[in-house]
């Protein structure tokens, strides 16, 4: 049998191109792009309004095939985690997160990943590879048809998943093209129809790749800043080393100006004794004086190979209360999903590391620099 070609590695142009090639008008590929995506189907004979030669030619060389789940566990606060096969013995976590006005879906865009931040679980297993657009969209795929099936909605194109964000293992911007190409589906109206207020992508701050997305596809931006100053942060994010603060404050500016959103989230990562004082916290001010930003203040999730602890509670609204006083919008995120490792920095998944990150990433004690502004 040949190999068959899989539809969900295209986007809305790629599935064109694929149509053109099989001597179909361009129209057959919006119709194919509802069936998969809108409707959640795998079955080609299902697909009632498809002529029946173009149908044929499908069965024999195409398949509609997401990755598949090893497991499915849900916490008791709700939040649904999947890990899922992505091949040669890796495997990537998914995350739903319900609440009463939206739904929303963690998405993985690489089997582990080389930025190997201090506190984050993912950063340990090390690198293998990429995903592939398929192996991204259908994350979206296989949740949202998944859970319209769990909550009776099968046959209603009535979304489940209302946001995406871009938070899961893996930092975005390093597989560019498969992750613009995903969420392209994400934002069509023939597929997902999310707008781009909707879709939220995470960076640790890869500084030409943002002005890349700016360019390409904005969609709303999150950036992980995590420090106040560079030599706090080039511990904390090895990547500040390549794009220091001044750069990365200089690439939010710029994305500014073709944002969806009239402000960029910054998510900072409480860390008791680490970046979690009150000098800290005037630090951020100054540094993202000149950035309408709102702050995402994470409580650190423990994992054992960090030897990091969360920051105390009252410590936590005392750094908050200084942002706050300084007329930056600021919010503490509630920990989700905690008792089935679900939380923010708590995706491993499975990764056969090719980086031997894992293996050279023991970390000593951080020396904390604070600075008086």
């Amino acid at each position: 049998m040949t190999n068959l070609t899989n539809l969900l590695d295209y986007d809305p142009d790629g599935l064109a191109a694929y149509c053109g090639t099989l001597g179909e008008k361009p129209f057959r590929a919006r119709q194919l792009q509802r069936w998969i995506h809108q409707m959640g189907a795998a079955d080609f004979d299902g697909m009632t309004d498809l002529a029946k030669s173009l149908r044929e030619k499908l069965h024999t060389r195409a398949t509609i095939a997401a990755p598949a789940a090893i497991t499915d566990h849900v916490s008791t606060d709700g939040t649904r985690k999947w890990l899922l096969d992505v091949g040669n013995g890796n495997a990537v976590e998914t995350v739903y997160i319900p609440e009463e006005t939206r739904g929303t879906l963690c998405v993985s865009s690489q089997a582990g990943c080389a930025v190997n931040c201090r506190f984050c679980s993912t950063g340990k297993q090390g690198f293998s590879r990429n995903l592939s657009l398929g192996e991204i969209i259908g994350q979206l795929w296989m949740a949202e048809f998944a859970l319209r099936r769990d909550l009776g909605r099968e046959g209603k194109n009535e979304r489940v998943i209302t946001n995406v964000v871009m938070m899961g293992m893996g930092e975005p911007l390093l597989n560019f093209d498969n992750v613009v190409g995903a969420m392209r589906l994400m934002l069509d109206d023939n597929a997902y129809g999310l707008s781009r207020r909707r879709v939220t992508l995470s960076t640790s701050g890869v500084v030409p790749m943002m002005d890349r997305l700016g360019q390409e596809l904005p969609v709303a931006l999150a950036v992980s800043l995590h420090a106040p100053n560079d030599a706090l942060r080039d511990v904390l994010v090895p990547l500040n080393k390549k794009y220091p603060l001044r750069e990365l404050m200089g690439a939010c500016e710029r994305y500014l100006e073709v944002a969806p959103r009239d402000f960029i989230t910054f998510e900072y990562c409480m860390l008791d004794g680490v970046n979690d004082t009150e000098a800290h916290a005037r630090e951020l001010v100054a540094l993202t004086r000149d950035v309408p930003c709102k702050f995402n203040l994470i409580p650190f999730n423990p994992f054992p190979e960090s030897g990091l602890l969360r920051s105390k509670d009252p410590q936590i609204k005392r750094f908050a209360q200084i942002l706050l006083d300084a007329g930056l919008v600021t919010t503490v995120r509630k920990t989700r999903g905690d008792d089935i490792d679900a939380a923010c920095g708590q995706l491993a998944g499975e990764v056969q590391d090719r980086t031997r990150l894992a293996q050279r990433g023991k970390f000593g004690k951080i020396a904390v620099e604070v600075r008086t502004v």
